[in-house]
């Protein structure tokens, strides 16, 4: 079994940062790509940024500049430091990583439990 658990969500004014962690626990032989999604009321869920295996960052154009993207594969962790927020970005946010359980085994993807941030204009 792997289990995501997720932290650091919460309340923020505008201009404000706040940083994500996702920390994966259980059978892992390795994470392959991860990335961050968000969801917020009444849209459809976006990918906000998404890091390969060899740690290349890609980020949606909304985010660039503001966001980073980081994983720690010693630790099984990731996380998303957010900066300069705004309150288009109040959203239910997720984090989506591929890990292979075993070395012959294929990735499977699997996702947090979800954190609310919430920015305040």
């Amino acid at each position: 079994q792997v289990q995501l658990v997720e932290s650091g969500g919460g309340l923020v004014q505008a201009g404000g940062s706040l940083i994500l962690s996702c920390a994966a626990s259980g059978s892992i032989f390795s994470i392959n790509a991860m990335g961050w999604y968000r969801q917020a009321p009444g849209k459809q869920r976006e990918l906000v940024a998404h890091m390969t295996s060899g740690g290349s960052p890609n980020y949606a154009d909304s985010v660039k500049g503001r966001f980073t993207i980081s994983r720690d594969n010693a630790k099984n962790t990731m996380s998303l430091q957010m900066n300069s927020l705004k309150p288009e970005d109040t959203a239910v946010y997720y984090c989506n990583l591929d890990i292979r359980r075993t070395p012959w085994g294929t990735s499977v993807n699997y996702w947090g439990q979800g954190t609310q941030v919430t920015v305040s204009s």
